[in-house]
């Protein structure tokens, strides 16, 4: 009688630590899969944030009022970020004399790695360093790219997440244009 109730309670208290399990589980998945995926939306003031660059100099993106800014989160190994890169290195040479800043946010990577990504593809834009990921998680970055459109205002214009064309890139820099 003393095993059988010993057993009966063993089943019980693996029952409950499996609906445990279960429900940590479950809400898991509901916070990753409902959850917000920007914490700034278009039509919000865009955060501002202050990032040294890759020569480390230190740049706040208030600075760029008065400006349209294309602020694109990115990594080296991204093959997306890979593929734009050049596409907004090549608008960049245009808009930046029409008033479009581009801010190329680098997420948590060495600034060896960083430097030869820039070095391979000639970039002339300013690359920021979110070396412990401050700004990524402010705006709430998800998969990369990302770009941000904010206007002379501050204001968020437009969030595309995912690969861009050279066509998308003049498009969305005239978009933005002061």
């Amino acid at each position: 009688m003393n095993r059988e109730r010993k057993r009966k309670r063993r089943k019980y208290f693996r029952i409950f630590l499996l609906l445990i399990m279960l429900s940590a589980v479950i809400y898991a998945l509901y916070l990753n899969i409902f959850k917000e995926q920007y914490n700034v939306s278009k039509g919000d003031d865009a955060p501002n944030f202050s990032l040294e660059t890759l020569q480390g100099e230190r740049v706040q993106l208030k600075d760029y009022r008065g400006k349209g800014v294309f602020l694109n989160f990115w990594g080296t190994w991204c093959k997306p970020c890979e593929t734009e890169m050049p596409y907004m290195e090549n608008a960049y040479k245009v808009f930046k004399e029409q008033g479009v800043e581009i801010l190329a946010v680098n997420i948590e990577e060495s600034n060896l790695v960083v430097r030869n990504f820039v070095d391979k593809f000639g970039l002339t834009f300013p690359i920021l360093m979110d070396r412990g990921g401050e700004v990524t998680e402010l705006y709430g970055i998800g998969p990369i790219p990302t770009t941000y459109l904010i206007d002379k205002n501050g204001k968020v214009v437009k969030i595309i997440t995912g690969s861009m064309t050279q066509q998308d890139v003049k498009e969305y820099m005239n978009l933005i244009k002061p």
